[in-house]
């Protein structure tokens, strides 16, 4: 990636969410507190995974997270608090380029 003194290390962060409703509350619940910059809510993604022995199909929705590196830990412990599931998906993905503009954007639309 490009260095640029206006940027910090940010990364993508994909959870999974039951519904519409839920992940628009967590979508906004995310950008409100400055964890992220960005929450695309990506409807009508159907899951397949195995959960206490048994194979299991779901609907729901998918977030894609945009945010800084360094929040990835709160980020995880907002979920944790704020998700219906016993588990909920947490999968950070480092962005190791871009669009400096976006990037400086990243930094500047969350907390530090």
């Amino acid at each position: 990636m490009e260095a640029s003194s206006n940027t910090v290390p940010s990364i993508v962060v994909y959870v999974t969410v039951p519904n519409k409703e839920a992940g628009k509350k967590l979508a906004e619940s995310l950008v409100k507190e400055k964890l992220a910059a960005c929450v695309n809510r990506v409807p009508g993604i159907e899951s397949v995974y195995q959960w206490q022995g048994e194979v299991q199909t779901d609907s729901e929705e998918l977030l894609i997270i945009k945010t800084r590196e360094s929040l990835l830990e709160a980020l995880k412990e907002h979920v944790k608090a704020n998700h219906e599931y016993e588990v909920p998906e947490v999968i950070a993905i480092p962005i190791i380029g871009g669009s400096i503009p976006y990037l400086e954007w990243i930094k500047n639309s969350t907390r530090d």
